[in-house]
């Protein structure tokens, strides 16, 4: 999921259900690429911005699910 979230950040967003995410996303990647177009370090820029955000949020995630089932596990044990 990390390496979609590097390639393609908006579909890392909407694989996770995250439709506003994957919208932004998609028009700031869009944003991106009609950059490249006349200035090229700046789709550089934001390209990685984009695919910093999907990743931390990913990463994000990932953590809420594994916190989630930790207090489950936890009040099941008590």
């Amino acid at each position: 999921m990390i390496l979609i979230a590097i390639i393609a950040p908006w579909l890392s967003f909407l694989l996770r259900g995250k439709l506003l995410s994957a919208l932004v996303a998609f028009i700031l990647e869009l944003f991106a690429v009609l950059l490249f177009l006349f200035f090229m370090p700046a789709f550089f820029v934001l390209w990685f911005i984009v695919a910093t955000w999907a990743i931390s949020s990913y990463n994000n995630a990932k953590a809420d699910k594994r916190n989630r089932q930790l207090i489950r596990a936890m009040r099941y044990n008590s």
